[in-house]
Parts: C-alpha cells; structure tokens; sequence
C-alpha cells in the first residue's frame, strides 16, 4: 500500500503572483473589466486602439469575461495573442473551492505548457492569458475527433503530472476528513484532499437548519463512507499511483480545440487530427483515474442532463485506447531505465470495469456541490432542479450496484440503459 505522508517529488514553486486591490463587480462588468486590464498594463489605457470586451456564459459559477485591445494594423490573432481572460469568482464559492489549490495547480500546469500563463490576482478572482481556439459543445465531445483528443490530453494530464503540487500533509486524527484517507500505520493510504474528503468538505457545508436538512445530511454522509469504503482504494493502472492530478471539471466548456495563431479549425468533419487544451482548474484535486473520466463521460449530457448522450460502449472503449496510449507515453520518465512491460489489452479492460464502477458518483459529487449553489449561487440558473437531476445519476446506478432494481421489478433508468448500450 501506498503512502502519501512521504515526501513527494519535488517541483519548484512558482514566483509569486502580482495582486491588484480591486473587487470585481458583476452589476458591472465591462467598468471592472477595464479597470483590472489598465492595473495590469498602463498601455490598455494608454495605447492606441479601443478596448472592448467578450462575456462567456458556458458556465455556471463565475464570470468570466475576454479583454481584448484592436491595436491598429493587428490581425483578429494577433490581437487574440495580447488578449487577457478575467475570471471572478462566483460569491461564497469558497466554500466549494480551495482558492490555493486552485492556483497551485494553475501554476504547475503552467509551468509544463498545459495550461495558459497567469497574470495576476484580484480580490475576488485571478487574470490569465487567453487560449486561442474554439469552446467545445455537448455535441462536440461526442465526435470522435474530439473524444480521441481528450483522452490523449487527459492521459497525458494522469500520466505526467505530479499530485505534490495540490495536496497537503494531514495528520491522523479522528475526524470525517481524516477517514477517507485511509490512515494505517501512522501514514496515510490516499492523498489529502481527494475525491472523498472534497464531497465531506461540502457536505459539511450545507445547510443543516431544519430537520429535512439534518436528514438529507445524514444520508449523504452514510452514502459517502459508503462509496468511499467501496471505491476509494481502487489500484492506478500503476502500482503505487492510485491517484492522479485529476481534472474533475471536464464538462464541455473547459475544452478547448486549440487554434494555432493565424488558423482557423473547421467546425465539421471527423478525419482531421485535433488537438485540445483544458482551462478552468478550480476543482483539480487528487482523484482515481476512473473518477475523472467518469465524470467527463457525465458530461456527454450537458448542463440538460440529455442521459441518452452518454457514451456507449464501443464509445467508451474508443475513447480509452487514446487515453491509455498517451498515460503510459506521459508516465515513462526521463530516468526510467528498465523496460515496462504494457499490455494494452489489458489496460482498457481493467480501466472500463473501473470506469463503469464510477459512473454514478459524478452524479453524487454535482449533486451535493448543486445543493450548496442553491443557497449561495447569484447567478440564474436552476441548481435545484439540476441537483435532482445529477443525484438521480447516482440513485439509478446504485440501484443496478445492489440489484434493487432488479428485485423491485423496476425499468432501468434513460442513462443506465444508455450506459450498457454496446
């Protein structure tokens, strides 16, 4: 068994980031916008050419918004390459997110060319470079194109990245967050956080006022420990790393078909080789491989929960023969100087039956983390109705794990029929 209470390898820290003294004010976007771009840079004010401003609205929690400066005689790439991405947080949303985690990892992918560079931080959100390239869909991550280049980024991601930079070191104690570590022998079997102490974190966070609320938390603690006993020690496809550097947030607007500066990529057609990014780290956290991809098949759906969208089999597989490839590329290290032996055939099985284990708890893990936005979230969205929706994820493939359904006589839901389809 693993230890994470042994020192980890060793990356250097980043260079401390520039802080501006301003707080964001969503009632006004475009005055904040260009307030925080003039901080940064005189020359957004005093340089020729207009400012103008781009908001995104694929998310649901922050506001984000694209500065950008027409300098005369630019081209629309050149321009896009000065362009500054603003990101304010979405308010109380650091009860879901470690701030400091969020930009360690930032920092760290960064640093190896996977993420883009970091500007500076402000009160109540951070500033980075903008990514050239086009903002995936719901639709688009089930082209296979698409699918076979996030697999390949997201091995990578697993393959190559150290956890160090995004846990910390606990102490064993009594305690509902220390129990989902795993503690034996004075150390500590998972890393701290991870998927399990994350979903303890916010479900100690709700609501807990009335008796309905003290109920609805009793039950999400029993099915948390749980899920946890059952899958937290679930083995890495290599010994010793049962935890990656997990994303956790691969819905379809944080992929990004990346664009080199002065291309442009074609929205159709499923021949030509593509390549992504991923952007928006908030919830990068130490998980199992089979979590982060499961939550990424999730996302097939969309933000309407359409369960008929998620992948199929045969898709599923596809999607984790371009994973595996690039996991074990990504995983060789320079001072490897022994011959890994690598059954392909192999992986992809052992990998499917864990993926096809997790594939309700993204639905568990948004679920609980909607419950929260419904008493904090100022942004128009029905997170109530989309908690229903994404804990029913985990109700269906529960009732499938324990046979109830079966037993009850009970019609298998619209994705657990979707999810079994070859």
């Amino acid at each position: 068994m693993s230890s994470y209470t042994d020192h980890p390898p060793t990356i250097d820290r980043p260079m401390a980031l520039r802080q501006i003294d301003y707080h964001f004010r969503n009632e006004d976007v475009d005055r904040s916008a260009l307030d925080l771009v003039e901080a940064l840079d005189a020359e957004w004010r005093q340089g020729e050419g207009a400012v103008a401003f781009v908001r995104f609205t694929d998310g649901i929690t922050n506001t984000l918004t694209k500065a950008i400066k027409k300098r005369p005689g630019r081209t629309e790439s050149e321009i896009d390459d000065e362009a500054v991405l603003i990101r304010a947080y979405g308010k109380g949303t650091d009860v879901l997110i470690d701030r400091e985690r969020e930009l360690r990892a930032h920092n760290l992918l960064a640093s190896v060319g996977l993420a883009p560079p970091l500007l500076a931080r402000f009160d109540n959100g951070i500033m980075y470079r903008f990514i050239q390239g086009d903002v995936c869909t719901p639709e688009d991550l089930r082209r296979p194109t698409i699918y076979r280049a996030v697999a390949k980024r997201l091995g990578q991601w697993h393959g190559s990245l150290p956890i160090s930079a995004i846990t910390s070191t606990p102490s064993l104690q009594d305690s509902p967050m220390d129990k989902h570590c795993g503690g034996k022998d004075g150390k500590h079997s998972r890393p701290m956080p991870n998927t399990w102490t994350v979903m303890q974190q916010w479900i100690d966070a709700l609501p807990s006022s009335t008796e309905e609320d003290r109920a609805r938390n009793a039950m999400l603690n029993r099915e948390l420990a749980w899920v946890s006993e059952k899958l937290g020690d679930t083995p890495g496809l290599i010994q010793g790393r049962d935890y990656i550097f997990g994303h956790c947030d691969l819905l379809s607007g944080n992929v990004i078909v990346q664009r080199p500066s002065g291309t442009h990529t074609e929205s159709n057609g499923d021949t030509a080789e593509v390549s992504v990014s991923f952007i928006d780290y908030e919830y990068a956290t130490p998980s199992p491989a089979a979590f982060d991809i499961a939550n990424h098949f999730a996302e097939w759906a969309g933000f309407d929960c359409d369960h008929s969208r998620v992948p199929t089999k045969s898709q599923r597989l596809d999607f984790l023969k371009s994973y595996i490839g690039a996991f074990r590329a990504h995983s060789i290290q320079d001072d490897d100087n022994v011959a890994i032996d690598i059954d392909m055939h192999n992986d992809v099985v052992v990998l499917n039956q864990q993926v096809d284990l997790f594939r309700g708890i993204p639905g568990f893990y948004w679920g609980i983390w909607s419950i929260i936005q419904t008493q904090i979230s100022q942004i128009d969205f029905d997170y109530r109705s989309y908690a229903d929706l994404r804990l029913s994820e985990y109700w269906g493939w529960k009732k499938e794990w324990d046979g109830s359904r079966v037993r009850e006589g009970g019609k298998r839901s619209v994705r657990e029929a979707r999810w079994a389809e070859e």
